[in-house]
């Protein structure tokens, strides 16, 4: 038996995942727990920056007209996709990290000026280079109705967040969907432990990336 993958990411993230996924030939659906979409926002002076820092791809795709105006700064991308979205835009990708923000910054000497794009919620960080924090984009929780939520039942979820994985537990129990019917499949032990407890069974990729994240659910989705 193979159980089908539920995408929970919202556009147009779902509909790259959900071609990876039918790629690696493993059955899918997309069930996003969230929409997206953009802020007002003002760029600040680019000369009092060094560079830009990117958590997601959603900061490009939803920077608008202001990005712009930064552009001549350069990137550091906390992942892969989020560096090929940037230098698909037109900007120059500097680094790019392949674990999270804290490990993005590391290397980072406190005096850099950087500038955090980013969404309205996001993970707090204290690094001393990160001057400035603008959100650009919002990430809106969408309700599932009764027979999206039903249709996870036996299903291997892919969690991209530790907000989706919170979201995940709060729409299955509104809807009275047993936990213990869906696996888990994580970006990050982080993600995971976010999930709370209850689930059939989890698993963790070994790089914060899709490709990565698919061949974890492939290991929870096919039954011996």
């Amino acid at each position: 038996m193979t159980r089908p993958l539920a995408i929970l990411r919202p556009a147009p993230g779902d509909r790259a995942t959900l071609e990876r996924v039918h790629a690696a030939g493993l059955a899918a659906r997309a069930t996003p727990l969230f929409t997206v979409g953009p802020l007002a926002w003002a760029p600040p002076d680019p000369a009092a920056f060094d560079a830009l820092v990117l958590t997601s791809a959603n900061a490009v795709r939803h920077g608008g007209p202001g990005l712009a105006i930064l552009a001549q700064l350069p990137v550091l991308a906390v992942g892969p996709q989020t560096a090929a979205v940037a230098a698909a835009a037109g900007l120059t990708v500097a680094a790019t990290g392949d674990s999270d923000l804290a490990a993005l910054l590391a290397g980072q000497p406190p005096q850099r000026r950087l500038l955090w794009l980013a969404g309205q919620d996001r993970t707090a960080s204290t690094h001393p280079a990160l001057r400035q924090f603008i959100p650009v984009y919002a990430s809106t929780p969408r309700p599932l109705n009764a027979a999206e939520a039903e249709s996870l039942h036996g299903s291997v979820a892919l969690l991209h967040s530790a907000r989706a994985a919170q979201r995940l537990g709060t729409e299955l129990d509104r809807h009275r969907v047993p936990r213990g019917t869906v696996r888990i499949a994580a970006l990050s032990a982080a993600i995971a432990d976010a999930a709370g407890p209850g689930w059939a069974d989890r698993a963790i990729a070994a790089r914060p990336d899709d490709t990565a994240l698919i061949a974890a659910a492939r290991r929870l989705a096919i039954d011996p």
